[in-house]
């Protein structure tokens, strides 16, 4: 099996791989101050539940892909790698690592990687062009030319961010829960906040999505849009502009990349 480790800036996202079927999938909290061993007894913990794999940390994982948006995460894991499942091939998505995704920007070092995992993902799906909505931390938008190119993308305040943000710094207004309000008109502070959460962030992907079809290709209604990340289920049902869902895209990336250079190793 493939163990495939996507560490957002909040968020770690695991998922294991039984060829190109995910069996089993994980959230955990992002943590930079964990250390390798504090890793390492987390994914037994875990990966110690499922029926399919061995009591021993390792035990039935074949190969493991790893990307991260956080250095001193990616820095563990390494050393997790090396450490606990050193016969294992290992694929840490960084520079050097083959994507198959030319990447059309004046620092391509500067792209995060999940963002360059997800357009391959979404070229092997769906092909290009295409633009992937990813709701994390941030809202990025990601596009992805004719050719299979990154094109270059948009980063936007995420919800969660947004949310946090209304609360310390609105004098009469707190931390509410990410619910559909029952009306677009809150008939209290609560329900009026969800509300411009909600239907703010759906006007937001829809607005950014149309300007980005307009540069993107000739004709806009060739270009499918993706949403992906863990809070996109609050924006699926509001914003138009999205055709497709795939809530592990970035996960089906890593496979993807493991399998272009697993042959190299």
């Amino acid at each position: 099996m493939l163990l495939t480790i996507d560490v957002g800036n909040t968020h770690t996202v695991l998922g294991l791989f039984d060829g190109e079927e995910i069996v089993e999938h994980w959230r955990i909290s992002t943590d930079a101050r964990r250390t390798a061993d504090e890793l390492a007894v987390l994914l037994q913990g875990l990966m110690g539940m499922h029926p399919l794999l061995g009591d021993e940390l390792g035990d039935g994982i074949e190969g493991i892909a790893i990307c991260s948006t956080v250095p001193s995460v990616l820095h563990e894991l390494r050393e997790v790698t090396r450490r606990y499942y050193g016969d294992v091939p290992a694929v840490l998505v960084e520079p050097g690592i083959k994507t198959g995704v030319p990447i059309l920007m004046d620092n391509p070092k500067e792209v995060g990687t999940d963002r360059i995992i997800n357009a391959v993902a979404a070229v092997d799906l769906y092909g290009g062009p295409a633009i992937v909505v990813d709701f994390g931390t941030a809202t990025t938008f990601d596009a992805v030319s004719a050719r299979g190119e990154y094109a270059g993308g948009v980063i936007a305040p995420g919800i969660e961010i947004s949310v946090e943000a209304l609360g310390v710094k609105g004098a009469q207004l707190r931390k509410i829960e990410l619910a559909r309000p029952r009306s677009v008109i809150g008939k209290n502070t609560v329900e009026a906040m969800q509300s411009g959460i909600i239907y703010g962030f759906a006007g937001q992907v829809d607005g950014v999505v149309r300007r980005m079809k307009v540069e993107l290709a000739d004709d806009p209604d060739d270009v499918t849009v993706i949403a992906t990340g863990g809070l996109a289920p609050m924006v699926l049902g509001e914003a138009s502009a999205i055709d497709e869902h795939e809530p592990w895209l970035t996960l089906i990336g890593l496979r993807l990349v493991y399998e272009r250079n697993v042959s190299r190793m």
